[in-house]
This record gives structure tokens, C-alpha cells and sequence, in this order.
């Protein structure tokens, strides 16, 4: 009762391409073939320190934070009316 033979897997397949259709099966696999490769694009580029760009100082609201710091995130909330 373990495992399923070669024939069960090609009615499986056929199935699923009758359902889905063999379009949007080639989507989903170059989809699924970009993000492996940026995935992988983002490891190896992991290991070096990404470029700092200057930042542009932004007005602080009511805050005490300046623009020197880096994990301080200045926003403002607009109301919808």
C-alpha cells in the first residue's frame, strides 16, 4: 500500500494537465524557474554588503530620531475623510 506504480503517476499527470490545461502549466514552471534562479542570484550576493546610497535627510514629525539612523522609519498618517 506504500507507494504508487508509474501508471498511477501518468493518470495523475493527465489529469492535472485535462484540469489545468498545459498553458498555464508552462507558466507556473517558468514562474517557479525565475524565483529558484533569484533565489539563488540573492545568496550568492548575500555574502558582499550592498552599496549604502545617501540618504536624503526627511523631515522628522514630533520624533527625536535623526536621519543618521538606520532602522528609524519616519511615516505620516493621512486620514481618509
Amino acid at each position: 500500500m506504500g507507494s504508487f506504480s508509474l501508471w498511477h503517476w501518468l493518470i495523475v499527470l493527465v489529469i492535472v494537465m485535462l484540469v489545468f490545461g498545459t498553458k498555464k502549466l508552462r507558466n507556473l514552471g517558468s514562474d517557479l524557474g525565475g524565483a529558484v534562479k533569484g533565489f539563488k542570484d540573492g545568496v550568492k550576493d548575500g555574502g558582499t554588503p550592498p552599496e549604502e546610497k545617501p540618504a536624503s535627510p526627511a523631515p522628522a514629525v514630533g520624533g527625536t530620531a535623526t536621519a543618521t539612523e538606520k532602522n528609524t522609519i519616519d511615516v505620516e498618517v493621512k486620514h481618509k475623510s
